[in-house]
C-alpha cells in the first residue's frame, strides 16, 4: 500500500511558447507520516532514441511529511535548446513528473508534449534554423499516463531495513482524472479490471496503453528508469 497518492495534477501556462517556464499544480495526500522528504523531480525527454538528452528541468524536496492532503506549484526553467538536437525540437517528446522517496521512485506522470511552429507559414515550409522563439509548446494534460511503483515506505520497521514487497507486487499504469485519486484504493473494482491488464507478473510490471500511441512513449515504456 502506498503512503502517497496524488490526487490531482493541473499543468498551468498551457499552451505556452517553448521558452515558457513550465508551471505544474499538484495535490496530493499522505495517509501516514513519512519521516524523510519527498523529492519530486520533472524530466524532459529530449530524443526518443538516446536518453544522454534528456534534461533534468527541476528537482526540490518536500517534507517531512504528516498525514493530510496537500498543494503546491512546482516550477521549472524550460530545457535547454542547445541541448537537444534540431531534429528533435519540433514535433512529439515526453515530460516526466516523478516523486521518490528515499531514493525510490514510487510514482510517474508522464505527459506528451508536441512542438510546433505557431505561424501556419512556418509550419508548412519550416526554416533550416529552428526558430525556437517561434515554438509553441503544447502539453496534452488530459492524456496523463500514471505509473506506480511499490517500494517500501518504512524500512525502519522492516528487518536490517530490507524492503519486503509481496511477491504479486507490480508496476501498475492508471489514467489521471481531475476527481479521482490515482490510486487502487480510490478506483471502483469495475474499472480496476479495466484499467488493470497484467502482462508479465514475474517482471513485476503492468502495462497499459495510453489513447495517443506513440514510438517515443512506447520505448521509455520498457525502461524503468524512464516512462
Amino acid at each position: 500500500m502506498s503512503a502517497v497518492y496524488i490526487t490531482n495534477v493541473t499543468v498551468l501556462d498551457n499552451p505556452a511558447s517553448f521558452l515558457t517556464p513550465f508551471q505544474f499544480e499538484i495535490s496530493y495526500e499522505c495517509v501516514t507520516p513519512l519521516e524523510d522528504d519527498l523529492e519530486w523531480k520533472l524530466i524532459y525527454v529530449g530524443s526518443a532514441e538516446d536518453e544522454t538528452y534528456d534534461q533534468l528541468l527541476e528537482s526540490v524536496l518536500v517534507g517531512p511529511v504528516n498525514v493530510g492532503n496537500y498543494r503546491f506549484v512546482l516550477q521549472a526553467d524550460p530545457p535547454d535548446p542547445s541541448k537537444i538536437r534540431d531534429e528533435d525540437i519540433i514535433g512529439v517528446t515526453i515530460l516526466l513528473l516523478t516523486c521518490s522517496y528515499m531514493g525510490q521512485e514510487f510514482v510517474r506522470v508522464g505527459y506528451y508534449v508536441n512542438n510546433d511552429y505557431e505561424d501556419d507559414q512556418l509550419r508548412e515550409e519550416p526554416p533550416q534554423k529552428v526558430l525556437i522563439d517561434r515554438i509553441q509548446r503544447n502539453i496534452l494534460a488530459d492524456k496523463p499516463r500514471v505509473t506506480k511503483f511499490p517500494i517500501n515506505f518504512h524500512p525502519e520497521n522492516t528487518e536490517n531495513g530490507e524492503q519486503i514487497l509481496p511477491k504479486d507486487a507490480a508496476e501498475a499504469v492508471y489514467p489521471l482524472e481531475d476527481d479521482i485519486q490515482a490510486s487502487p484504493n480510490h478506483i471502483s473494482e469495475e474499472e480496476s479490471q479495466e484499467q488493470a491488464h497484467p502482462v508479465d507478473t514475474s517482471a513485476h510490471e503492468e502495462v497499459i496503453p495510453v489513447q495517443l500511441a506513440s514510438p517515443i512513449m512506447e520505448q521509455h515504456s520498457n525502461d524503468d528508469n524512464m516512462l
